[in-house]
């Protein structure tokens, strides 16, 4: 009896069975209270028809020549970054061996024996005796090929499903390195946006302690000229005493902002470049925000939350199909001879195939409860996913009217100090003409130097109001 069709067609049936696949397909939750737009976009102006912001590369939202230099080199040296391209390196790997289980294993061997020795064997007397002995000498070799060929059939596609889910444990990790890098780039930014700020703070206070130091100078000619008395001196040497004391202060902030912006870009502590300064940080007159749902495909957090839901998803399959009953087949041929010149030969080869089938009878509801907690962490992951696009939409609305309200007070702030300048303006002029006291001017010097500092903090806070936009809409990657 031919018996090659009726393996054939074991096989084929085999093949058949082994496209089924048990378990949930993955559909993406129905999103919960989506609205139509952001709370907060009405409060700051639109364009009909502009690109998302989120959807902007960031070169064309931080434009200072040196900051993108600065983010370019972080994107390229830094340390978090290197590792998140490990772990992408390193899922990428395990992708492929998780695969590999749906494949037969095959395997090739080979095996070489020699043997040899001399066998001597005789008697022997005393010289009225014969004396007589025989040597022989045999080697031997023995030698042969084996290939064996093993297969677990899958059946109800438990491997398939382990791939699926470690496929999408991959995708979560690149959506990860993308996080990585959106976060390396609101980082760059904010801690340049703060260097750029105590720059601006140093400055402000250098030029208050000039202007203490001429207020010393005057008082104390003044004072010599019997025009004024020896507590306007006092008073004048104390605040210029404190405004010097500031400068080594800013300095040592300074410092230690360009230490922590270097460990971005992955170098040593050590100066860093500048560029714009705070003040002419530019604004965004308008700022297209886009539509909520723009964040189910922009947000890296929100991809790779889906992506360990589609992971978890495939999981029940996995436990679901370790329920069923579990195939194999396995078989190895070969030659076996002692005489290597023949190993080819076809009357030296042997083989032979088994198949197995088992099923799980009894195991205290180990399979069962492995089902239900897979389950449950499905359910799980669904609940994080929500709440991570709720999280979204919330930062989003606080960013936008952040960046709004930051705004309006950087305008407010300003405004204070032209009036604080115009203030010490004409308490000098009131001063000279003898219509009212030195204090008065000191006073007007110092409420302008608090407004200055105020204004440079709301030049800062309103342009990190556009940094941390920009990254909750989705952009920096």
């Amino acid at each position: 009896m031919n018996r090659k069709p009726f393996l054939i067609m074991i096989l084929a049936a085999l093949g058949g069975l082994s496209g089924c696949l048990v378990g949930p397909n993955y559909k993406r939750p129905v999103i919960i209270n989506n609205p139509p737009a952001y709370r907060g976009a009405t409060d700051t102006p639109q364009v009909p028809g502009a690109t998302p912001l989120g959807a902007e590369k960031w070169d064309k939202v931080f434009t200072d020549p040196v900051l993108q230099e600065l983010i370019t080199e972080a994107l390229k040296n830094n340390y978090d970054v290197k590792i998140a391209a490990d772990h992408v390196l390193e899922q990428q790997a395990q992708l492929g061996v998780t695969r590999a289980a749906q494949f037969p294993t095959l395997s090739l061997g080979g095996t070489f024996t020699a043997s040899g020795g001399n066998n001597t064997s005789g008697t022997s007397s005393t010289s009225n005796s014969s004396t007589s002995s025989t040597s022989t000498t045999g080697n031997r070799q023995y030698g042969g090929l084996t290939a064996s060929a093993a297969w677990n059939l899958d059946f109800w596609g438990m491997y398939r499903r382990q791939t699926e889910a470690q496929r999408a444990y991959l995708r979560a990790t690149v959506w990860a390195q993308q996080t990585t890098y959106s976060t390396l780039v609101e980082d760059v930014a904010t801690d340049y946006y703060e260097l750029r700020t105590l720059d601006a703070e140093l400055e402000i206070t250098k030029q208050n302690r000039d202007a203490r130091q001429r207020s010393l100078d005057l008082t104390k000619t003044l004072q010599k000229g019997g025009n004024d008395t020896l507590a306007d001196v006092a008073q004048a040497e104390a605040l210029l005493r404190a405004a010097d004391a500031n400068v080594p202060d800013y300095e040592r902030q300074i410092e230690q902002a360009e230490n922590q912006l270097v460990l971005l870009l992955g170098r040593n502590p050590g100066p860093v470049k500048r560029g714009w300064s705070i003040a002419n940080v530019p604004h965004l007159a308008a700022v297209p925000a886009g539509l909520p749902s723009d964040l189910l495909e922009r947000r890296p957090d929100i991809r790779r939350a889906e992506e360990l839901l589609i992971q978890a998803n495939a999981d029940i399959g996995v436990a679901k199909a370790q329920l069923f009953p579990q195939f194999s087949l396995s078989g190895e041929g070969g030659t076996s001879t002692s005489r290597l010149r023949s190993i080819l030969d076809s009357k030296n080869f042997y083989y032979y195939a088994y198949g197995s089938v088992s099923q799980s009878i009894f195991d205290g509801g180990k399979l069962r409860n492995n089902l239900r907690y897979y389950r449950a962490e499905d359910q799980e992951y669904i609940d994080t996913y929500q709440q991570t696009i709720a999280g979204a939409l919330r930062d989003v609305s606080n960013a936008l009217v952040g960046y709004s309200k930051y705004r309006e007070y950087r305008e407010k702030e300003a405004a204070q100090v032209v009036s604080s300048a115009e203030a010490v303006r004409i308490a000098e002029i009131l001063f000279k003409g003898g219509s009212t006291s030195y204090l008065q001017v000191l006073t007007s010097e110092a409420t302008l130097y608090s407004a200055q500092l105020t204004l440079a903090a709301a030049r800062q806070q309103e342009a990190l109001s556009l940094v941390t936009l920009y990254n909750v809409l989705g952009g920096g990657w």
